[in-house]
């Protein structure tokens, strides 16, 4: 039996994607979370409502081209970031279950060293 795990398709540039993103996010300095850590921040389920932020009590002032542009920008950054974190999560979910096979492999191998010297 060999102790070399069997090589993932393309997964050099599935890392690279992923590096490309964690860049993209500017988390450089953040190291990624364990696998127990949970997550701290609550998702609003489909069926509960949204808050209704309150009507604004003054007609809105005429925008000009460049506040437009600004916001239109940090829109764009926040759907892209939304979307890079939707491919995280999906590249994520594909090699959970090589690293759980992997951690088992390694386990069982280190157990059966431990066990039987």
């Amino acid at each position: 039996m060999t102790d070399k795990p069997t090589p993932l398709p393309q997964s050099a540039h599935l890392l690279d994607d992923l590096e490309s993103i964690r860049q993209l996010l500017g988390d450089e300095s953040l190291e990624p979370p364990l696998l127990t850590d949970t997550v701290e921040e609550q998702i609003p389920l489909l069926l509960e409502e949204a808050p209704v932020p309150p009507a604004a009590a003054e007609p809105a002032a005429p925008v000009d081209p460049q506040t437009r542009r600004q916001d239109t920008l940090l829109h764009l950054d926040a759907e892209l970031r939304a979307a890079a974190q939707l491919i995280m999560q999906d590249v994520i979910n594909d090699f959970t279950p090589h690293i759980e096979n992997e951690i088992k492999r390694r386990l069982d191998a280190r157990l059966e060293r431990l066990l039987n010297p």
